[in-house]
């Protein structure tokens, strides 16, 4: 089979012509499988698609087009009301993503005490002086003030995490930079809970480049150089 091992990007499907030569052709939102109701995904235009199949397959489909550069997953379920973030609410999303941040890495390392896999050995060692620490914040929903004196007195457990989330999401390729599809699994995933979260991510990008750098994420995020 010629396209066993040929790639093609979200979107498009391999597809083998008379000659056998196998190429990327957009793939056919209709042709899309059936998903149930948990797997239909919200577009930047507001429309609710079944899948990432069939919102991939109508980007592609839309290829060269305004609608088509603009045409992004927004986030995870069907397409909601999502509240408008308020100047004081953003100002308040890096107390909590931080929180939530720190507590991920605390549930691996504990994961990892019975089976290991979720980290690596070198951050194994980084998470267990957080771990350890008596001073720590354990998880649960805190006041905003609490959280930010637990952030002025216990800076340092507030570092790592910040730096492990950036590093987790620069995958394609890694380059020190994230990309709006690289942004896509953690930003998708949060929206419906979290409304601030795609404003956050707009005003990080400080020479609005469309590109969030380690060192404008660490700002955000009140993280010194």
């Amino acid at each position: 089979d010629p396209c066993r091992n040929f790639h093609c990007k979200r979107g498009k499907v391999c597809h083998v012509d008379k000659q056998g030569k196998p190429s990327c052709i957009c793939q056919d939102p209709a042709a899309c499988p059936s998903t149930k109701d948990y797997e239909h995904v919200c577009g930047t235009d507001n429309k609710t698609y079944d899948g990432t199949c069939q919102l991939f397959g109508t980007k592609c489909q839309l290829e060269g087009t305004k609608m088509g550069r603009q045409l992004h997953l927004d986030y995870m379920g069907s397409c909601k009301y999502i509240p408008h973030c308020t100047d004081y609410e953003v100002d308040q999303f890096p107390l909590r993503m931080r929180d939530w941040l720190k507590n991920i890495l605390m549930q691996y390392y504990e994961r990892d005490l019975d089976t290991s896999g979720f980290l690596t050995e070198k951050q194994r060692s980084k998470v267990k002086k957080i771990y350890q620490n008596d001073k720590r914040l354990v998880a649960g929903n805190h006041a905003v003030e609490l959280l930010l004196h637990d952030f002025e007195k216990n800076y340092h457990m507030y570092v790592y995490p910040v730096h492990w989330q950036f590093h987790q999401l620069d995958q394609h390729p890694v380059d020190r930079l994230l990309t709006h599809s690289e942004l896509a699994p953690l930003r998708a995933s949060l929206v419906p809970m979290e409304h601030c979260i795609t404003r956050f991510f707009q005003e990080c990008d400080g020479d609005q480049d469309k590109l969030i750098a380690l060192k404008e994420w660490c700002h955000c995020f009140g993280i010194k150089e």
